[in-house]
């Protein structure tokens, strides 16, 4: 008996696999158009308002007559040492901020503060509005 399932079980597993490979690499997606809108909504106010919650790391802070020129100065040379992390000189009266990175999570934000607490000792991490994080292509054939 136990014979007779386990040779039904195989012949119906055969059938089954030889069903399901008779139209290859064919999907059909049925939506609703109410998803498409809001999707198409999603995307321009994503192109509109390219950034999200996160954080930075603020590395200078100062106002006065040479404010601007030493946070050029602070942002320039940390864009040669740390190249591939963006730093961005901001504004907001009376003071020059110097904040590096986009990170995503509190933990990011402190691995690499870690790694530049020697070069800023005064450095501390701060919620900003960051840019959307590079990701890869998908490549749709």
């Amino acid at each position: 008996m136990k014979k007779i399932i386990i040779l039904s079980v195989l012949v119906a597993g055969v059938f089954f696999a030889n069903a399901q490979t008779d139209k290859q690499g064919e999907v059909i997606i049925y939506t609703d158009p109410v998803i498409d809108n809001l999707l198409q909504l999603h995307i321009a106010y994503n192109d509109a308002f390219p950034v999200m919650p996160g954080y930075r790391i603020q590395i200078f802070f100062e106002s006065g007559n040479q404010a601007l020129n030493n946070a050029e100065e602070v942002k320039n040379k940390f864009a040669k040492k740390f190249n591939g992390v963006t730093a961005y000189l901001q504004f907001g009266a009376p003071y020059y901020r110097v904040r590096v990175g986009d990170f995503r999570t509190r933990l990011e934000a402190e691995k690499f503060l870690s790694k530049i607490n020697r070069k800023y000792p005064n450095a501390w991490i701060i919620k900003d509005e960051i840019n959307f994080p590079v990701l890869p292509k998908y490549n749709q054939k």
